[in-house]
């Protein structure tokens, strides 16, 4: 254990001292701030002016179409062929045409002109203002009172509980448990790559210089590769801890700037709209566990990284270069890539059988398990899925070390998987 303490050491300091760990530690936090504010801000403004001209031949729609927010409409008359050929030449960005229509039951065919393709949201708005003016001339010409049809419709609201064994109940909130549990899932696929091929680049380099004959001389393969394995694991979850606390740090900075905390009193914030979201927002946080969802992030971030760390420093004990490790590459990531890929049809049914499954296969577990954890997952599929996971990481350090201590010392050799095999079941 002591040598295998010294290697996890030297693996550490190696790394966190590099100015590139250094640099990205504290930039990381402000390129992801700086992102989200940046689409935040784009979302908020509603993109670029849209000027379009409207041709309504029919008469039902001069009161349809009203500028607001960025999209400026104008009613035209004469003839379509002068209307389009200010299209043409991008005098406005469309015309919506609109032919006479002899019978508002069957409004027949209507057009939007554009000198490009128009976006799904632009067709969308324009059909749902068609259709709800020809509704309302239905309406009118049906003879019933609106007022009473008003009086018709119904507005529902579900509020989802969670009801424990013992009784306790406690507010649940789906939107605030698929964000926080995606995020969760989405960081652990991303530094499971990340530092992954950090582990098979340091197999590699170290593979290239003569140093490693020397140190498997005094300690053995499997020493040597669970210090690696956990050394650079420790370098991830430390680079992890900092961002979040830089995160937080900006965050509550930001917050104050501003003036806007989640216990503010309701009234003291001015703008209604805003008001709502915040609150909402704090509404649906408090319904989460988070002491729950931090522990089984830190559990399943370790043990995802190790499993996987161990696979990927076996690749490149076994090659010589990262092309060569290509062909390796694939049955290793496919698992990985299959539990991102099926994690929307996880959130369809987060308690499934298909879930189940997905979250109890260590190779797929780290991902698939955390995007459940938020919508409450029992203690005994925790724990299993913990057990066979931790289970899965100390079979892949052994198979990953057999491989290790002799793809280590193989130079130009060329490999495939039955000479893997071969290593793998070879004694000495």
């Amino acid at each position: 254990m002591h040598k295998v303490g010294l290697i996890i050491a030297r693996e550490y300091l190696a790394r966190v001292r590099k100015k590139s760990f250094i640099v990205m530690t504290f930039l990381g936090p402000l390129i992801f701030i700086g992102v989200m504010a940046m689409i935040t801000y784009l979302s908020t403004t509603g993109g670029e002016d849209r000027e379009v001209e409207v041709l309504d031949e029919s008469g039902f729609f001069t009161d349809t179409f009203k500028s607001e927010g960025g999209e400026y409409y104008t009613y035209i008359g004469g003839p379509l062929d002068s209307a389009k050929l200010r299209v043409e030449r991008n005098f406005v960005d469309g015309l919506i045409y609109i032919p006479p229509i002899a019978d508002i039951d069957q409004p027949g065919e209507m057009f939007y002109y554009a000198p490009g393709n128009p976006s799904i949201q632009i067709t969308s708005k324009v059909e749902r203002l068609i259709e709800l003016r020809i509704e309302d001339i239905k309406l009118t010409n049906s003879g019933l009172d609106e007022e009473v049809l008003a009086n018709l419709t119904a507005d529902v609201s579900i509020s989802s509980i969670n009801l424990s064994a013992g009784g306790e109940e406690r507010k649940s909130s789906s939107t605030a448990a698929t964000v926080i549990g995606y995020l969760a899932a989405f960081l652990i696929y991303l530094f499971i790559f990340l530092y992954g091929a950090q582990c098979m680049r340091g197999v590699i380099e170290e593979k290239t210089s003569k140093i490693i004959e020397v140190v498997l001389s005094t300690t053995k393969s499997f020493s040597l590769m669970m210090g690696k394995v956990i050394g650079i694991a420790a370098v991830g979850l430390t680079q992890f801890v900092m961002w979040v606390a830089l995160s937080f740090v900006l965050v509550t900075a930001g917050t104050l700037i501003f003036g806007l905390t989640m216990d503010m009193p309701r009234e003291a914030i001015p703008d209604s709209d805003v008001q709502e979201m915040v609150f909402a927002i704090s509404g649906a946080l408090e319904s989460l566990d988070f002491g729950v969802i931090g522990v089984s992030f830190l559990v399943y971030f370790l043990g995802g990284y190790l499993l996987y760390g161990a696979l990927f420093a076996a690749v490149g004990s076994a090659v010589d270069s990262d092309a060569d490790a290509q062909q390796f590459m694939l049955p290793i990531t496919v698992p990985l890539i299959a539990a991102i890929a099926s994690l929307g049809v996880i959130l369809v049914e987060p308690h499934g059988s298909f879930a189940f499954w997905m979250s109890m296969v260590p190779l797929t577990s780290p991902v698939a398990m955390m995007i459940r954890v938020p919508f409450g997952v029992p203690a005994w599929e925790l724990v299993l899925s913990i057990s066979l996971l931790i289970g899965g990481f100390i079979f892949a350090i052994w198979m990953a070390s057999r491989i290790y201590r002799v793809g280590i010392l193989m130079h130009g050799t060329k490999v495939n998987y039955r000479t893997l095999a071969r290593w793998i079941m070879q004694r000495n």
